[in-house]
């Protein structure tokens, strides 16, 4: 009598990497805070990496690795090229791995001052001269923008390259969400300064749906005119001092780099 056939294993599940470089969590936060798609994501598949969920991690190689945070260190730096050497895909989520975040404001101004000014042995202190996007030291295959990232957006980026297909994410601006949302334009109706003209849809409008101007969380729009917007903002009572700080604050290297380049 022949041996009954040995079970066949089942099919591996594909392995995702979450990993964090100079940010505040955020992003992570809003991959916990999924909540019930979570965890019908953990049974589709095996969540390798996530140190802000589980100490128990495991070495790649990852098929999607999920990247937050700017690279503001040498030792980010080393990480980053490590990381990307052992994903598959690599995603970047939020607005300080896609643009530099907050921190890049540093750009602006001599890192030593800044070191002098908040640590008391700055000597201690590793860090590069800029803080700057993932992209700009490793080929990256998809940018999911936001400070915070919208959980929507996430989990379709998520199940498209599970299904292996793009992620239909809206490249316009947060004005199409707006006039979606049936919102009254806050600029035309009330005068109240906003950057959803030229900024990248995400949100679901939030800010103007109550009320408020759009400061741009979700960085530029593919296609911007910002020279168009400013005699807007001036109108409303903005000088050019205010009109720089509305613009360089999550987004600032994405926003300076619109500004420098004129209607787009």
């Amino acid at each position: 009598m022949s041996a009954p056939p040995a079970p066949s294993r089942p099919p591996s599940r594909p392995r995702l990497g979450v990993f964090k470089f100079a940010s505040c969590d955020g992003c992570q936060l809003t991959l916990l805070d999924c909540e019930d798609e979570l965890l019908a994501l953990g049974d589709e598949w095996d969540i390798a990496h996530f140190p802000e969920a589980s100490s128990a991690v495991a070495s790649g190689p990852y098929d999607l690795s999920l990247v937050e945070g700017s690279v503001s260190t040498p030792e980010h730096l080393q990480r980053v090229r490590r990381v990307r050497a052992a994903s598959r895909y690599l995603v970047t989520i939020g607005a300080c791995a896609t643009a530099g975040g907050v921190q890049a404001l540093r750009n602006y101004a001599g890192i030593e001052e800044y070191l002098a000014t908040v640590y008391a042995r700055p000597d201690y202190i590793q860090s590069l001269a800029a803080s700057t996007p993932i992209a700009a030291h490793v080929p990256v295959d998809f940018e999911l923008r936001g400070c915070p990232i919208d959980r929507g957006q996430l989990l379709e980026v998520i199940t498209a390259f599970l299904a292996g297909r793009k992620p239909a994410i809206p490249n316009h601006s947060v004005c199409f969400s707006c006039k979606r949302r049936g919102n009254v334009c806050v600029t035309v109706a009330h005068g109240v300064p906003c950057l959803g003209p030229v900024t990248h849809a995400g949100c679901g409008a939030l800010c103007p749906t109550y009320g408020r101007g759009c400061y741009g969380c979700f960085g530029p729009a593919d296609t911007t005119n910002l020279p168009a917007l400013v005699p807007l903002m001036h109108r409303d009572g903005m000088d050019d001092a205010d009109i720089a700080r509305y613009l360089h604050t999550f987004n600032v290297t994405a926003f300076t780099a619109v500004e420098e380049e004129g209607p787009g």
